[in-house]
């Protein structure tokens, strides 16, 4: 793993938590994506060299909305940046992480993810984040 990608966060309502992070960071975010396979709208802001992704639910049943039906809105994943998404969940799943997809899919900001259980890692949902343009 590289570095941290970004940290998620799920919110209720996506409008009304980019008003509170521009008043926070002092400026807008930089971009706004839907990824209909996971029922969730996001807006990413940049912080520094890292980013904040606020999640919103778009249906009832995608992961986001049943996160804030059980724990609330806040943090909901970190993302770690990696060179070879294949390889790392391999490697992952050989030391005993349970990951939640044998294959990557595409998710926002132009990227391949795949997702470790929390019970493997301490509570925390884990995302592993490949650039689609760096895929083998």
């Amino acid at each position: 793993m590289e570095k941290i990608e970004h940290l998620g966060i799920a919110v209720k309502d996506l409008k009304a938590a980019n008003k509170v992070y521009e008043s926070l960071f002092g400026y807008t975010h930089y971009k706004t994506e839907t990824v209909e396979s996971e029922g969730v709208s996001t807006s990413f802001f940049k912080c520094g060299d890292n980013k904040i992704e606020l999640l919103e639910a778009t249906r009832e049943d995608s992961p986001i909305a049943k996160f804030i039906e059980k724990k609330g809105e806040g943090i909901h994943h970190v993302a770690f940046a990696v060179n070879d998404i294949y390889a790392e969940i391999k490697r992952l799943k050989n030391e005993g992480f349970r990951i939640l997809n044998e294959e990557p899919k595409k998710g926002a900001d132009n990227k391949l993810v795949a997702f470790i259980h929390p019970k493997s890692t301490n509570g925390v949902l884990i995302e592993l984040c490949q650039e689609i343009n760096n895929e083998k």
